[in-house]
């Protein structure tokens, strides 16, 4: 697979909403006991929330601006914010060029949240020696959630543009090195 830029224009503070079928594709997968904490840092509009919400957990929703939807607080998570105190964070990030802002942003929630962290981020985002820490050699790693369907990132487009995956470490110390799964999420 070639990739290649994108027709669609970037969009403002990339608002690109998550279809309910790719974060119900993760809790299908994860099957984490209901009532947990968690925390959703690019809230947007709260399509990943909403979810989270109906499957019976808490959730803390924070992001860079208010778009359409009230957030628990307004922060850039690049900045050197206080992290509240959750079970896990589950977010679909800021990819930036390059998935940059991705690889900084996956740190970043290992480094801020010990429990449960769950990344939408495109398919090929573990290839690449420069985030090795974050996948073969790192004990948290635990899951990768292959969406076989494509996302639908703009109204009325018949299908996504690009593959994309659940990047998911589990709370420390994790299950070891090497002992990572992989699945996969489809639409019901």
């Amino acid at each position: 697979m070639t990739v290649v830029a994108s027709a669609y224009a970037r969009q403002d503070f990339e608002l690109y909403e998550t279809e309910a079928w790719a974060t119900e594709a993760l809790i299908a997968h994860l099957g984490l006991p209901k009532g947990l904490l968690l925390w959703e840092p690019a809230a947007g509009n709260h399509k990943i929330a909403d979810i989270l919400l109906a499957h019976g957990h808490r959730v803390i929703t924070s992001d860079v601006t208010r778009h359409n939807r009230d957030h628990h607080f307004i922060a850039d998570f690049f900045a050197d914010i206080e992290a509240p105190a959750v079970n896990g964070i589950i977010s679909n990030p800021p990819y930036g060029r390059l998935n940059i802002l991705a690889v900084r942003f996956a740190r970043l929630c290992l480094q801020r949240c010990p429990g449960w962290v769950a990344l939408l981020l495109t398919a090929k985002f573990d290839f690449g020696k420069t985030r090795m820490d974050l996948f073969a050699n790192n004990p948290r790693f635990f899951a990768k959630i292959s969406l076989v369907d494509r996302i639908q990132w703009f109204p009325g487009e018949s299908q996504g543009t690009e593959d994309h995956a659940w990047y998911v470490w589990a709370p420390s110390p994790g299950p070891g090195v090497g002992q990572a799964r992989i699945a996969y999420g489809k639409r019901s």
